[in-house]
């Protein structure tokens, strides 16, 4: 009876996909002595998005996740997903950054690195390979699956020969969108498994539906080792579920060595605790079979609509849906998976909320452009990349083999309050939320972001509130439509309204609260910290603003200096995107009513320029 292995992802991928990945460390280790004994090939459960949202989101310190982890998993192989020169950031590091990055991860407990390029550029991963070799952990080279003209089996097959020539241990095929369908599952597998010696490990998130049968048919052409996730978590945009893949299995004559007696335990707690972060389940984490279409990752999808949301921009998701394939096209068809993902989301999303394609290009767009993530698979928009970097000269090289090594001066720019190699590594990843994040942790301050309690937001005031109305003012009557809204956790809160047909941004400053419909019928008060900081609206040509809500990184300009138009001048961070603001005009910076780490949305001007 052939045995075939399983990697179980519901600490990792599974909430990634489902609650935008924001399963606390807390509510993770009450059943990992349960998973531990369950016999998984491995359990993944670090990399990705979690170190991301563990810093900005959790206000846990990554590195204690890992340590914490290790201890209560202590017959498991513990699983991270990294994203080649990467990282878990979202540009690229230079290589003495990647080797120590490699080494702390497998210090602190990592035993399986998957290891992948956004773009399939084999140079992009070949150090990171190579430390983890070096540190004698297993080293599973990984193919990140998708579909375009470019993209076809042979392609695929002289990739996979490349990873083993690389010295992998395994192949991993990572479908990240959920696009293989069982034949050209079958085919790929088959063809892997032909021309290479290694074992091949099958990732095939569900959103398309087709993910159970892709198992099973990978299986069938030669496949070692397959991912699923807990019950719990599973389906929709994660994956099949264990339990389910565990009985087809044996139902066949294969061998898991998974005892599904020990599983329930372990279903019931964490369908009990999904509960807790209902806030963030997004009506389009489900069954989807426009993602063949629109291509967007299992792991993508619960952080985009959060983050639309947070724009106040939620009702334009299906917009930004059908934009994804045309902004991917003019970036020479890059798989849509991180960072390449959030590159391609990003910039669909600016072009749908500005209302014009490109009339705003994220920073990432055009180190993209310039060759900084390296070769895209196919024919970039010529006409985009002249607007986006100019007559600039793209790289043709290894994009890392421009970069000087970096860690030491990491170190010094991060000693202040960095104590460990560990704290600089984070710091790398993400300079400015990670900078206050150490400071915070340093001075015993982190407060995680507030889980909301469902049944206290339900009975809060009304169930139905209008949003779509007539108001009559002075003898004159508007139509009034509210199309979105900003972070109820914002002092001022951004409403995005239709008046008369015209579009609006109201800025709502709440300076006292009234608790209505309590069921005594009383009213309760309660006091609100007031901001002071208000902006002015824009009144000139000169006044420059953003597109969207976000938070100031850079200002690179100061009162009294000349700009010309197009300068850059502002950098700020939307969507997990750096946006380059450029100046609107030539002449001379006359007033900035902005400082780094401010929150700032449209219609606010952040900087004024005159001729």
């Amino acid at each position: 009876m052939k045995k075939i292995n399983i990697t179980e992802l519901v600490l990792r991928d599974g909430h990634q996909c489902h609650i935008a990945t924001r399963l606390r460390t807390e509510d993770m280790l009450p059943i990992c002595p349960m998973l531990d004994n369950l016999n998984f090939w491995s359990i993944e459960a670090w990399g990705g998005a979690t170190f991301d949202a563990c810093v900005r989101y959790l206000k846990e310190d990554p590195w204690e996740r890992l340590a914490k982890l290790r201890k209560a998993l202590p017959n498991s192989k513990i699983q991270m997903l990294l994203r080649g020169q990467n990282l878990l950031g979202y540009r690229h590091y230079s290589d003495d950054v990647v080797e120590m990055f490699v080494k702390k991860s497998a210090d602190n407990g990592v035993d399986v690195f998957r290891v992948f390029d956004a773009l399939n550029d084999i140079r992009n991963i070949e150090v990171s390979i190579k430390a983890v070799k070096k540190y004698k952990k297993h080293a599973e080279g990984t193919i990140s699956y998708t579909t375009s003209p470019v993209h076809n089996i042979e392609y695929f097959v002289s990739l996979g020969k490349k990873l083993e020539e690389l010295g992998c241990d395994t192949i991993a095929i990572k479908d990240m969108a959920g696009l293989l369908t069982p034949e050209d599952t079958s085919n790929l597998v088959t063809s892997l498994v032909k021309n290479t010696n290694l074992p091949v490990h099958m990732h095939c998130h569900a959103t398309s539906g087709l993910a159970s049968i892709n198992l099973i048919k990978a299986v069938e052409a030669g496949a070692e080792i397959i991912d699923t996730c807990n019950s719990s978590y599973a389906d929709g945009a994660s994956h099949p579920a264990t339990e389910s893949i565990v009985v087809a299995l044996e139902g066949m004559g294969y061998k898991t060595g998974i005892d599904l007696s020990k599983i329930d335990e372990i279903t019931e707690y964490l369908k009990e605790n999904r509960k807790k972060y209902w806030q963030f389940e997004s009506e389009f984490t489900g069954l989807d079979p426009k993602v063949l279409i629109n291509q967007v990752p299992g792991g993508m999808i619960s952080n985009l609509s959060n983050q639309l949301r947070d724009q106040g921009a939620l009702d334009k998701m299906n917009e930004v849906l059908k934009e994804i394939p045309a902004v991917r096209k003019d970036l020479g068809y890059p798989p849509l998976v991180t960072p390449t993902s959030q590159i391609v989301g990003t910039q669909a999303a600016l072009n749908i909320i500005t209302g014009e394609r490109y009339k705003t290009i994220t920073s990432e767009v055009k180190n993209y452009f310039l060759g900084q993530y390296g070769m895209a698979p196919g024919k970039l928009n010529t006409t985009i990349k002249k607007k986006a970097i100019g007559d600039q000269k793209e790289i043709t090289s290894r994009p890392a083999d421009k970069l000087k090594p970096e860690f030491n001066n990491l170190k010094i720019k991060s000693e202040s309050f960095a104590s460990t190699d560990e704290d600089i590594l984070t710091y790398a990843m993400f300079p400015d939320i990670a900078t206050t994040f150490l400071q915070e942790r340093n001075a015993g301050s982190l407060e995680p972001e507030i889980l909301l309690n469902k049944s206290e937001e339900m009975s809060r005031g009304d169930h139905f509130a209008p949003s779509e109305f007539n108001i009559t003012l002075h003898g004159e009557t508007y139509h009034i439509n509210l199309t979105g809204s900003g972070d109820p956790s914002e002092i001022e809160r951004p409403f995005y309204v239709s008046v008369d047909g015209i579009s609006e941004e109201v800025l709502v400053e709440t300076l006292d609260e009234i608790k209505v419909n309590k069921p005594n019928g009383e009213s309760s008060s309660k006091e609100v910290k007031v901001n002071n900081n208000v902006r002015s609206k824009p009144s000139h040509d000169g006044c420059i603003t953003t597109a969207m809500p976000g938070k100031i990184i850079d200002i690179k300009v100061n009162v009294g200096d000349n700009v010309s138009a197009g300068d850059s001048i502002i950098i700020i961070e939307a969507m997990k995107m750096e946006n380059e603001i450029q100046a609107s005009k030539t002449g001379t910076i006359v007033a900035i009513n902005i400082k780094k780490g401010d929150d700032v949305s449209p219609n606010e001007t952040l900087l004024e320029i005159q001729s």
